[in-house]
């Protein structure tokens, strides 16, 4: 990495729990392509004085991670259709300036269900509400899933998300049949939850697909035990790695290859 000087640009994340692994992630090609930028992980109790900082300072890129993704809509200048559709944002750069809002969690999610092949005949049933289960039900339905089920208990928010795509909102857990199981909560996540399992493992047992969107750690309890029933997943770190690899190509303008997304994405996990 070059030596901090005037010219640098700044990077960073704004989260409830930040973690390393994007700073490893993005720092990590920095100094392999020789970009003359730094990233820094940050949470903030003041998200507008967060944003305006961006702003003042000249602060080139900021990825937004949970609580933050629908709180800094109306904080930015401009919001691309990746994150105006589903009205959660992941990404901003700061383009002299201006503002420009965008969701690269989307982009990563429909990219991994055309990657792992998942079918859409099968039904699919997502736990969580917020901003990136926003995300992730508008790749499913993009996708061209028809039978998806919203698990949240906030029945407020699962009904809207639900209702805007067609789909079905339970307060519990329906009963355990064949489908897809997205977790897009905290649960399993490192912290007070990190030992809680997303669904039962009697939903676990009868899955086709368990896919976790926690990254931190990427192996979770509902990871672990659909691997012990012998069933495909999809982790977080998957989705970390792409939805970083677009926000990279965002802040820098360099395109990387899946090589160079692999490996930083192993460096950035090795902690």
């Amino acid at each position: 990495m070059p030596i901090l000087n005037k010219d640098m640009s700044l990077c960073i994340s704004l989260s409830g729990r930040p973690s390393n692994i994007g700073t490893r992630f993005h720092n990590y090609l920095y100094d392999e392509l020789g970009v003359n930028m730094i990233y820094k992980a940050f949470s903030t109790a003041d998200i507008a004085a967060a944003i305006g900082g961006v702003r003042a300072l000249g602060i080139r890129g900021c990825s937004v991670s949970m609580p933050f993704k629908e709180a800094v809509i109306p904080l930015v200048d401009e919001i691309e259709e990746s994150a105006a559709a589903i009205e959660s944002v992941n990404t901003i750069v700061n383009e002299d300036g201006r503002l420009v809002a965008s969701n690269t969690d989307y982009e990563a999610i429909a990219a991994l269900i055309a990657a792992h092949q998942l079918d859409p005949a099968t039904p699919a049933i997502v736990r969580g509400s917020g901003g990136m289960a926003k995300a992730v039900v508008a790749a499913f339905r993009g996708a061209g899933f028809d039978d998806l089920t919203v698990i949240a208990r906030n029945a407020e928010t699962g009904g809207a998300l639900a209702a805007k795509y067609g789909y079905r909102h339970v307060v519990a857990e329906p009963a355990p049949g064949p489908a897809i199981l997205v977790n897009v909560t905290p649960l399993g996540m490192a912290g007070a939850d990190e030992d809680a399992l997303a669904f039962s493992p009697e939903q676990v047992a009868a899955a086709t697909v368990a896919f976790d969107v926690v990254a931190f750690p990427a192996d979770t309890p509902f990871i672990r035990a659909a691997r012990a029933a012998g069933k495909p997943t999809i982790t977080g770190a998957e989705v970390i790695a792409l939805q970083a690899a677009r926000q990279f190509e965002r802040y820098t303008g360099i395109a990387l290859s899946p090589d160079q997304v692999n490996r930083a994405s192993e460096f950035s996990r090795a902690v």
